[in-house]
């Protein structure tokens, strides 16, 4: 009996085999492009920001903590003029308590919770690149197939859009060729409110992230 349901079942795979041709193979194809371009990006302080001694008392209880701006200077220099973004990467993802690809975390205290969040923010009007008078940022979150109208407005960097720059106010094509950027950047801390935090012992903050030039 048996015996007998399995050829009923391979009759039918058999017939199909003989009136289709399926394929067999399937083709893969890498491709890139190998830029002569090259970008150093570098962090004033060696991109080390330090709060110092933070008193647990002057943590909010049910709401979350700012502590003060920080600031530090961020300089690409390249090798020749070519279109550039920026990205950033959470070293320490998972660890925020703000769902948001503008906030990464601070890590975690000793009873694994999530101690907090920071951002860095880019201001146009507080950058300069080459020799322009005047500079406009601009950002994607669709990989760069469309841009935001660049404009003055300060930007936050995300993990998941990309950050430019141009000389161009109002344009939607995206960044313009640069050779050399220096900007001030400008670093927002939050602490989780104190009720969700386990404090019994000194917490280190822990923050680390990664930022990239991404050549286009």
């Amino acid at each position: 009996m048996k015996r007998s349901l399995m050829h009923l079942f391979a009759l039918p795979l058999l017939c199909g085999a003989a009136l289709t041709h399926a394929a067999s193979t399937v083709e893969l194809t890498v491709s890139g492009l190998i830029t002569p371009m090259a970008c150093t990006p570098v962090f004033s302080g060696g991109g080390v920001i330090d709060f110092g001694k933070i008193s647990r008392q002057d943590l909010n209880l049910t709401n979350g903590t700012r502590l003060p701006l920080k600031y530090l200077t961020l300089t690409v220099s390249c090798n020749a003029p070519g279109r550039f973004v920026l990205l950033m990467r959470d070293n320490r993802d998972g660890t925020a308590h703000v769902d948001s690809e503008i906030y990464y975390g601070l890590g975690l205290d000793n009873g694994g919770n999530k101690l907090g969040v920071y951002s860095l923010s880019f201001d146009p009007r507080q950058t300069v690149v080459d020799d322009l008078a005047v500079v406009y940022g601009t950002e994607s979150t669709t990989g760069g197939v469309a841009w935001r109208t660049s404009n003055s407005n300060p930007i936050n960097i995300g993990s998941r859009s990309l950050l430019g720059f141009t000389e161009l106010e109002g344009s939607t094509a995206g960044p313009s060729a640069i050779k050399n950027l220096t900007s001030t950047v400008t670093l927002e801390a939050v602490i989780n409110a104190r009720q969700n935090l386990d404090l019994s012992a000194e917490t280190r903050l822990d923050g680390s992230a990664t930022l990239e030039v991404v050549y286009l």
